[in-house]
């Protein structure tokens, strides 16, 4: 198989078939530091929400326990998936086989477990909204 020579490839001395993505330098650079930012957000963000609902005794109610679960799965995939992405954005997966398949699977699962989350809050909100009076006060003690 013959390979152009400017093209640049992960691995020269193995295969052919992976090659680098590269664009322009301003524009590869500005993607990069936005997504960074958006990952570095989201952990933070959600870890501050973390905190916020399992400090106070006040917030411990059921639709705040709903929206911690949400901001953990959250953090998980800012903590976990995002980054690998940023990785996986340059076109080479260096990680090896078997992260690649943690990767994925870690992925689906926090993504679906946000999913989830999401659709539990839902159905609680229908809940204290067409039924005020079934769904009273519920806070911990």
């Amino acid at each position: 198989m013959e390979v152009p020579e400017d093209a640049e490839l992960c691995f020269p001395h193995i295969n052919t078939s992976c090659r680098k993505t590269t664009g322009p330098y301003v524009e590869t650079m500005l993607t990069y530091t936005v997504l960074s930012c958006i990952t570095i957000l989201t952990v933070i963000l959600n870890l501050l929400v973390i905190i916020s609902i399992s400090h106070f005794k006040q917030l411990h109610t059921t639709t705040n326990l709903l929206l911690l679960s949400l901001a953990v799965a959250d953090f998980l995939v800012g903590l976990l998936t995002m980054p690998l992405l940023l990785l996986n954005n340059e076109g080479c997966w260096f990680l090896g086989d078997i992260m690649c398949v943690v990767h994925y699977f870690s992925s689906g699962l926090a993504i679906s477990v946000s999913v989830g989350c999401m659709v539990l809050i839902s159905v609680d909100r229908y809940i204290a909204i067409c039924n005020p009076m079934f769904f009273g006060y519920s806070g911990m003690s």
